[in-house]
């Protein structure tokens, strides 16, 4: 083998090998950004939220009304039950979505 292919072959392990413990640190680098985070349903307003807004919609920013029920938004952990909804039975935020009340 030349020394060029040598080369080569080594760089492209170490590639190789970055790249994958890139992508292995990545779900724990996620999961310690969420620890600090709650969702949080009925805060959202209309297509803002982060996911979760119902039958047939697909994700993040589906939302169809303002501070909808069945959609969230990610808060900082404890300030959900703080946070004002209008439609909420509580009148904030909820750990589990609801059926909205007219606001």
């Amino acid at each position: 083998m030349s020394t060029l292919n040598k080369s080569l072959t080594a760089a492209s392990l170490a590639f190789a090998l970055g790249a994958a413990l890139s992508v292995a640190a990545t779900p724990v680098a996620a999961q310690e950004k969420m620890a600090d985070k709650e969702k949080c349903f009925g805060v959202a307003l209309k297509g803002k939220n982060d996911c979760k807004a119902g039958a047939g919609t697909t994700c993040a920013g589906t939302s169809k009304i303002d501070y909808q029920g069945n959609a969230w938004s990610l808060v900082p952990k404890g300030t959900c039950e703080k946070t004002a909804s209008p439609t909420s039975p509580t009148g904030f935020g909820q750990l589990a979505e609801f059926k909205e009340k007219k606001a």
